[in-house]
């Protein structure tokens, strides 16, 4: 018995040496919040990073360690990233989950806006990767996940500097993959689809805010229509699922996209000629054939 108890606590001393170190960025909600559950359920020492340190109470109360973060100032990521390798030594997978859509027409939405878009989606996560790049690179061992989304593929309507940005984190996601891959340090990319979060709601409010009452009303509302449709999403803990197995599996592969709603629709963007995919998403969000002059929407493609 005294034998068993001693295996018993050898091993639980082992476990606790050998936890893995996460980093999650966006976690007070949605699919952020899910992966950091998703991590502790699977024994990691987890740190999550958000702003509204309120929102992420319940993720403190499971042994999440909570981290204020602000992705609009570098020296707040610098922070984050020092308290993490202060506290734990060492950090194994950083998930780059935070972002938003700024949408709008282009017409509409202020170059200082977009800049914001950009500065989130791409130029903080890109700071994130150089925070932890020293403490990977001396391991020769880690992982980094940017959550992008199939609006990294396709376009949704006046979504211009969102799928900027995405298409862009794409881009810099495959460089990156080669470039870190003789130092052990693998770059994946996980595409969501339709999830059911509050990102939908908030882009809907943003794109009517800009362009509702303008010449581009018409397509503002069929945007906030579409973005609004909570049905047409999945759990966010699928998402989390496929993140969990994208930082778990010994060889994981460049690019996971889920729901395989999602997969159909990649599939189909990589099927169709631009014109004859055009034509397809077109449909699905009603866009009207012409506007006049006077904002006038003229027979949408959905009914011709």
């Amino acid at each position: 018995m005294k034998n068993e108890i001693a295996l018993m606590k050898k091993g639980q001393m082992m476990n606790i040496e050998q936890k893995k170190v996460v980093i999650v960025t966006g976690a007070s909600s949605g699919i952020g919040k899910e992966t950091v559950r998703r991590f502790l359920d699977e024994g990691y020492e987890v740190y999550a990073g958000a702003r509204r340190l309120d929102a992420m109470r319940d993720l403190g109360q499971s042994g999440a360690h909570l981290v204020y973060l602000d992705l609009t100032k570098g020296e707040s990521i610098d922070a984050c990233v020092a308290q993490v390798l202060s506290q734990s030594g060492r950090i194994d997978v950083l998930v780059n989950n935070a972002g938003y859509g700024a949408y709008g027409a282009v017409e509409e939405v202020p170059l200082s806006a977009a800049r914001d878009q950009m500065e989130v989606n791409l130029f903080a996560l890109a700071h994130l990767i150089q925070a932890v790049l020293p403490a990977m690179r001396e391991r020769r061992s880690g992982r980094i996940i940017n959550v992008t989304s199939i609006g990294g593929r396709v376009w949704s309507l006046l979504g211009a500097w969102y799928h900027a940005s995405k298409f862009a984190v794409e881009g810099f996601s495959d460089a990156l993959r080669n470039e870190l891959r003789p130092f052990g340090i693998d770059v994946i990319v996980v595409e969501p689809g339709a999830i059911k979060t509050e990102w939908g709601s908030i882009a809907a409010e943003n794109v009517k805010k800009t362009s509702a009452q303008g010449p581009y009303r018409e397509l503002a509302e069929a945007a906030a229509r579409i973005l609004s449709m909570e049905s047409i999403g999945v759990p966010p803990r699928m998402i989390a699922d496929t993140i969990w197995r994208a930082a778990s599996v010994r060889h994981p592969q460049p690019r996971y996209i889920a729901p395989f709603s999602a997969r159909m629709i990649v599939w189909l963007r990589w099927l169709l000629s631009d014109r004859a995919f055009d034509r397809i998403w077109s449909r699905f969000y009603g866009l009207p054939r012409t506007i006049t002059a006077s904002g006038q929407a003229q027979k949408s493609l959905a009914k011709s």
